[in-house]
């Protein structure tokens, strides 16, 4: 055998016993007649021992070991003189008598260890390599854990895996789908899922009652830090539900995912409506890790000849609690700059400085008095030491723009403590949003979600305002400030469906071309239903407290969507293209094709 034991698991009572591991070089020390090697695999790190003054021959054969080698080594385990307490093997060694050499390496083009000095393209391009690092590989077991402590959940709760089609037709609602031409019916394609929607419906309405699929999806979409063009969910579906059953279900997996695989147990989950969402933290997916709700100012400010405020839509601020004596002119400088930079857009930020001493300071001293700011800071609870940062401008986007600088503070002044999660549902969202660029409604998560039983009659208006009002049953699950899950009661009576479509902009023609299999099944005994996605490179992320999932995923993209690896995507064959029917045209061809 290769190995009898693995790298980490030898520890001080197994002194004595002759053991052969396997795996690869870490680093060679050579100190006059000693040669110590750490030997590495997944599992952990063992030292080994060459004496020149046992065996000259093996000692000299060691030292000539490189990093990465792959060897076999086998020997005696005894106690390490010079232990080293940050290993779990630190206790031991191993006094080598047998060597060898299963592969040699060339020298890798970054270092192999925790602060390695590979950029992250480098590192993508050799990600076998990288791979190899222990903090990656612990990413990837934790992933590989949760994994099954998902299944474990889910089949203990009488859910089925079942696996649905990755090849499937394109739709024109949601981000655009990556496409796959057929060879055999030419001209037509296939589409690559952005989710198993539509089939884990079919599936209720084929009886199934409870579905998962831990499964692959894909999005031709721009990419970023939590963003790949594939990504894995939780996909889950269940009959004969309310709304309540679904958090009730799927807030039981978070706590058992949370228990078993990182040892903390979660309070019940707090709830908060999407408008109240919205109004208190300018995010559907607020952070909750740290305080500065909002709060609105127009009661008070408006009236005063301040223009800005005078004219605003609305005025709304948050209150910076015990870091004013931390803060410079430069500070607030630094802050008004970032507000109006492009991404954020705001036109100008006013803040109100409560300085220990008692004294107030702000940028709008000359239109409003102390004992007016005062009264600002008595609606934000503010004390001695606080800042009050207000943003002025049209509703919606002063709201998003504010919630942003509240991220932003918490960052700068350390404000999001470490190794806590706070998870969140938010409820009762829009149905519909409206869509100034297109003129018409979009579905706020897609067109199969329900709308509230009370609301339903609304969808038989023509008034935007009152069509704009429908509530969903849809939710969403937040976690420390990431949207790791959301779902829906879905619509299962097919009139409902079909005058859903037609709030969307659907023709009666279209609905049946994408989605008649899906109403066609609604006429044979539908029963209500409502599911839930997780994603699942995110949700393994936040539990790990990153905010980047690549490091979880074993071969992920670049922002460029590209697989630097194996160097993909890349042209195929004229002949490959002949057989697909498929011609690429250049901007210079003239042909008009």
């Amino acid at each position: 055998m290769y190995r009898t034991h693995n790298c980490g698991e030898l520890r001080l009572p197994d002194a004595g016993k002759t053991v052969t591991l396997a795996g690869w070089v870490q680093s060679r020390r050579d100190f006059g007649g000693l040669t110590f090697i750490d030997l590495r695999d997944r599992y952990g790190i063992t030292q080994l021992v060459f004496s020149m003054d046992e065996d000259r021959a093996l000692c000299e054969r060691a030292r000539k070991l490189g990093r990465e080698f792959v060897i076999q080594a086998t020997g005696l385990v005894r106690e390490r003189s010079n232990k080293n307490p940050d290993r779990p093997t630190g206790d031991i060694e191993i006094d080598v008598r047998q060597l060898e050499v299963l592969n040699a390496s060339k020298v890798p083009p970054f270092t192999i260890e925790e602060q390695t000095d590979g950029g992250d393209e480098l590192r993508m391009q050799y990600r076998y390599l990288d791979l190899r690092r222990p903090s990656l590989q612990h990413n990837i077991q934790f992933r590989s854990r949760l994994a099954l402590e998902s299944r474990k959940y889910l089949a203990e709760q009488g859910f089925l895996e079942i696996e649905t089609p990755y090849l499937i037709k394109s739709t024109p609602e949601g981000a655009r789908d990556f496409v796959v031409p057929s060879r055999m019916n030419p001209g037509q394609f296939y589409a690559l899922p952005q989710s198993p929607q539509t089939f884990k419906q079919i599936l209720m309405v084929a009886g199934m009652d409870k579905y998962f699929q831990i499964v692959r999806c894909f999005r031709d979409e721009d990419l970023r830090a939590d963003r790949q063009p594939e990504f894995t969910q939780i996909d889950c579906e269940m009959a004969f539900v309310h709304q309540e059953d679904i958090l009730h279900t799927f807030e039981g997996l978070i706590k058992h995912l949370f228990k078993q695989v990182l040892g903390v147990r979660l309070e019940d989950f707090p709830r908060m409506r999407y408008d109240d969402a919205i109004r208190r933290y300018g995010s559907d997916k607020p952070d909750l890790r740290f305080d500065m709700a909002f709060e609105e100012l127009d009661d008070l400010v408006k009236g005063k000849g301040f223009s800005v405020f005078d004219e605003a839509g609305l005025v709304v601020g948050l209150c910076l609690k015990a870091r004013a004596g931390q803060m410079s002119n430069k500070d607030f400088k630094q802050l008004t700059e970032w507000v109006k930079r492009p991404q954020i857009g705001a036109k100008g930020l006013v803040y109100v400085k409560f300085n220990e001493d008692g004294s107030i300071k702000s940028t709008v001293g000359k239109f409003y008095d102390d004992e007016a700011l005062r009264t600002w800071g008595e609606r934000f609870g503010a004390g001695p030491g606080d800042v009050l940062f207000i943003l002025s401008g049209e509703a919606e986007q002063v709201r998003t723009q504010l919630g942003a600088l509240r991220l932003e503070l918490a960052r700068r002044y350390d404000l999001i403590p470490d190794n806590v999660f706070k998870p969140l549902w938010v409820v009762d969202f829009p149905l519909l949003e409206w869509d100034e660029e297109t003129g018409r409604f979009h579905a706020m998560h897609h067109p199969f979600t329900a709308p509230k039983k009370e609301d339903i009659h609304k969808m038989e208006s023509t008034d935007r305002s009152v069509l704009a009002s429908i509530r969903a049953d849809a939710y969403d699950l937040v976690l420390n400030g990431a949207e790791i899950g959301g779902g829906s009661i879905r619509i299962h009576d097919r009139s409902l469906q079909a005058r859903n479509f037609q709030l969307l902009g659907f023709s009666d023609e279209e609905a049946r071309r994408q989605f008649g299999f899906l109403m066609g099944a609604f006429e044979y005994g539908a029963p209500p239903h409502g599911g839930i996605a997780f994603g699942f490179d995110r949700l393994v992320a936040v539990m790990s407290g990153s905010s980047s999932i690549r490091d979880f995923i074993a071969f992920p993209k670049n922002n460029q969507g590209r697989d630097m690896m194996i160097d993909a995507p890349a042209p195929i064959s004229a002949e490959q293209l002949d057989e697909l029917g498929i011609r690429i045209v250049t901007p210079d061809d003239s042909s008009g094709r």
